[in-house]
């Protein structure tokens, strides 16, 4: 069976914007600068009701995490599900993964990361579904 040709590529969620850079765009409040990732009709932090749309780093720190053992049939396990202190601001849960996308066990907190975006699927019409994570950032490289 042959893999269906890529025709269209749509991120797997609203905040995650592709291109040639791809970046994490948040809400943030116009009142109070509380960030989040999803739509928002009012702040939780000040009840603000205004929100710009803030590109966030690209960059940042692993400040929890944990290996999951088990997963729904066809997701590959074990991988780490971890939570990312962006720099510049902002926090993110996301996986720990390898360049390529694949699953990485394996972090320590205080562990500097980088987003990466990868495959995660291509229907049979033709749309791949792009997803993100963070690898770790190796040392001297990109620094």
């Amino acid at each position: 069976m042959t893999e269906p040709t890529v025709v269209r590529v749509v991120p797997m969620v609203d905040y995650l914007v592709l291109g040639d850079a791809p970046r994490l765009v948040a809400n943030a409040c116009d009142g109070c600068g509380a960030l989040y990732l999803d739509r928002r009709n009012g702040c939780g932090r000040c009840s603000g009701r205004a929100f710009s749309k803030q590109v966030l780093g690209t960059r940042g720190t692993v400040v929890s995490f944990t290996v999951v053992h088990r997963a729904a049939p066809g997701v590959p396990a074990p991988f780490t599900s971890a939570v990312v202190a962006l720099d510049g601001g902002g926090v993110v849960k996301a996986n720990v993964v390898d360049p390529d996308g694949s699953p990485r066990v394996g972090v320590d907190c205080g562990t500097e990361v980088e987003l990466v975006t990868y495959a995660v699927a291509t229907d049979g019409e033709g749309t791949e579904a792009v997803g993100f994570g963070f690898t770790p950032v190796r040392a001297g490289v990109g620094a």
